[in-house]
């Protein structure tokens, strides 16, 4: 088995879709210990051992996105999956969430001074009517650790919320979020005015939310359905691949 820290091992056995399982498995496997170990506690949400952890491995000369990729994500996948499965709830997924902001206090400095071109400009927000936003923000931080920027709208968004921001930050990627069944149907409202704006082929969009399925995506006109935070980063890459090959033909 890949996962040599212990603690971690017992998180991983939490994951239980195949195609999760094969992806963090792959992500995890050769990792160094240290970054396992930092996997582990952002996952139990010790956000001391964390900032701790993160200082040592970068006196130790492990690089900013080696904390960042084998570390910090690798954490948040996990946390992403159980908050999904309704393994942990909001208390747990904000405790995670101040652990990986100790981390990147001391990675995100580094990542910015290396003028790395950001692998995507996303806007992401909750539809209106709909003023749930903690799967909305797991997204948005594992959207930013993954190299995109993204601009959180907020909650309560209306279409002209999410067209404006579009244009404003030249967004290649619109997501929305929803947790409501009663404000799904504002996603398909929201893709049918950019459609009525001419802004249609400008931007890829993609949703999710608890009550949200592919299904549903698709009769939205969607282009992509992120299942869970991981799968939104994901999505987000092959979405911005595939904007710029339409824009270039």
């Amino acid at each position: 088995m890949p996962i040599t820290h212990q603690g971690l091992a017992r998180e991983f056995e939490f994951v239980s879709n195949p195609g999760e399982q094969k992806h963090i498995s792959e992500s995890i496997d050769g990792t160094a210990p240290i970054m396992q170990e930092i996997a582990y506690e952002l996952i139990v949400g010790n956000n001391i051992d964390v900032d701790r952890l993160t200082v040592e491995a970068l006196a130790d000369g492990f690089t900013a996105n080696q904390l960042l990729d084998d570390g910090l994500l690798n954490g948040m996948a996990i946390v992403g999956v159980k908050f999904r499965d309704n393994l942990i709830f909001v208390p747990e997924v904000l405790v995670a969430a101040r652990a990986m902001k100790a981390g990147m206090t001391h990675i995100e400095p580094i990542l910015s001074a290396s003028g790395a071109e950001p692998a995507g400009v996303v806007i992401m927000g909750t539809v209106k009517g709909d003023l749930h936003d903690i799967g909305k923000n797991l997204c948005i931080m594992m959207l930013r650790g993954a190299g995109f920027v993204v601009h959180d709208i907020g909650v309560d968004s209306s279409p002209e919320d999410f067209i404006d921001a579009a244009e404003e930050h030249e967004a290649h990627v619109v997501g929305m979020s929803a947790l409501l069944t009663t404000t799904m149907p504002n996603m398909g409202r929201t893709i049918a005015t950019f459609e009525d704006m001419g802004m249609r082929d400008e931007v890829r969009i993609m949703v999710g939310g608890a009550p949200v399925t592919q299904d549903f995506a698709d009769e939205m006109g969607a282009d992509a359905y992120g299942d869970n935070a991981v799968d939104a980063v994901d999505k987000a890459k092959e979405l911005v691949l595939l904007l710029a090959e339409l824009k270039s033909s």
